[in-house]
């Protein structure tokens, strides 16, 4: 049995003991997090699509960590103008461990 989750503006594929890394989410590592986005779920042969979501359908997760990504770097040059800029970026997220779907 798997589902197709939205969040964070992404859509995920999911499946009981799966690992994910989403967008932040608001809660402490431990706390349980219902997504009810639900787009798809999948049964053996039994498919439920939504339009857009499905309803009645939800995913039960629980939060395994809060933290952010490696540092991404951003350069900026203009050739022959002395312009150049450096920045750094760490986008942050929540890894979330998927218990249940309904």
């Amino acid at each position: 049995m798997y589902a197709i989750v939205r969040t964070g503006g992404k859509q995920y594929q999911v499946a009981t003991g799966d690992t994910l890394r989403v967008e932040k989410l608001n809660g402490e590592v431990g706390d349980t997090v219902e997504l009810s986005d639900v787009l798809l779920v999948a049964d053996g042969e039994n498919i439920r699509v939504g339009t857009p979501a499905v309803e009645g359908a939800k995913v039960v997760a629980k939060i395994v960590e809060q933290g952010k990504s490696k540092k991404v770097l951003v350069f900026k040059k203009k050739k022959r103008k002395g312009y150049r800029v450096l920045r750094g970026h760490r986008q942050l997220f929540t890894a979330l461990s998927i218990q249940e779907i309904m």
